[in-house]
Formats: structure tokens, C-alpha cells, sequence
């Protein structure tokens, strides 16, 4: 499995979504608990330019996970942020450590797993808030459900642990891998 094309492939697949996007739906509530789609999207190109520092090097500046402006056009600032993304990965960082926001420091190669992870749920939260068919590849949605397992959960209370997403959600057996990766990350793909 070659981490650096499904990356790829995750960002194609969110960015497909977000072209979608209106500028009627960037006030819309998401998924995501506290963000607009404005935010959300905010968010992510944010993540992938700090995915990039990262891979060039930048440890100890958070600011630099938090550089993400959408310049009145959502699609292209996607656009050049997952390029960005791409062509940092694209060097021989996959062995190096990387520090990944405050969470500490990652293989890149790990790095990478947890950024097809964000890409895998959040293009889900963009569709799911315009209302969008969402469809990823099995292979993504396998290895994000991979990265989403490794997550320290806790309790769903202030005492548990500091993590990525909202706390875990009950989903029937036999549900797909997606609706199972939803739900490790606090999503409750059946509503809505």
C-alpha cells in the first residue's frame, strides 16, 4: 500500500465534495460540533497547510496549523492546500518524525494515515451538510477505519482523555465500514 496515493485520493475525494459547496451553504451547521461548513472547511485547509509544515520541518508553531483562509473561494483554497500537502509528502519524509499539532510527534508515515483520516470523515461531514451523495473508496475508508481504532476514546465526559473527535456512538452490527468509522469518531451517520 503506498500511504502517499491514497492520501492523494482522499484529498480528490473531499475536494469533489467541497466543489460542490455554495457560497448559500458555508453558514450551515455540520457535523462537527461547533463549526459552520465555513469553519469545517476552514479547518481543513488549515490541517493539510499544517500536515505540510510539518513535513517540511516545522516543529513547536502552532500558528502554522492554523494558517487556513478561504479567500472567498473554498474549492480553490482546498485546491492549492492539498496541493501544498502533496508536494511536501512528496520528499522522503515518510521515516522522519514529524510533529502533528499539539499531539506530538509522528512517522510520517503515520502522519500521513492520520490525515487520509481527516480527509475520509470530514468529506463525509461536507456532504452530509449540502446533502450530497459520498461514496469513498473501500480501500480509504478501511485505512481511515485502521487510524480511527488507534484513537484513545475515554469516557464521554470531561474527564476523558484529550482526543481528535467527539466520543464514540453505538452503531448496529453488521453496519458498513464507513458508518463504523463514523461512529468511532463521534458521528452518527444514521441521523440526518
Amino acid at each position: 500500500m503506498d500511504i502517499r496515493d491514497l492520501d492523494r485520493r482522499a484529498l480528490a475525494t473531499m475536494g469533489a465534495v467541497v466543489a460542490r459547496t455554495g457560497p448559500d451553504q458555508l453558514r450551515l451547521p455540520t457535523p462537527c460540533a461547533d463549526w459552520t461548513l465555513h469553519g469545517l472547511l476552514r479547518h481543513q485547509v488549515s490541517e493539510n497547510l499544517g500536515f505540510a509544515a510539518a513535513a517540511r520541518g516545522v516543529t513547536g508553531d502552532l500558528r502554522a496549523w492554523d494558517q487556513g483562509d478561504l479567500c472567498g473561494d473554498p474549492h480553490r483554497a482546498f485546491l492549492d492546500s492539498a496541493e501544498a500537502m502533496t508536494r511536501a509528502f512528496a520528499e522522503d519524509v515518510l521515516d522522519r518524525r514529524l510533529q502533528i499539532r499539539e499531539f506530538g510527534f509522528f512517522r510520517g508515515r503515520v502522519a500521513l494515515g492520520m490525515h487520509v483520516l481527516d480527509c475520509v470523515v470530514h468529506g463525509w461531514d461536507v456532504a452530509r451538510t449540502i446533502g450530497v451523495a459520498y461514496e469513498p473508496d473501500a480501500d480509504l475508508v478501511r485505512h481511515a477505519l485502521e487510524v480511527a481504532a488507534l484513537i484513545p476514546t475515554g469516557a464521554p465526559s470531561d474527564e476523558r482523555p484529550r482526543t481528535s473527535f467527539a466520543p464514540v456512538v453505538e452503531v448496529p452490527a453488521g453496519s458498513s465500514d464507513l458508518d463504523r468509522l463514523l461512529a468511532l469518531v463521534g458521528r452518527r451517520p444514521a441521523e440526518g
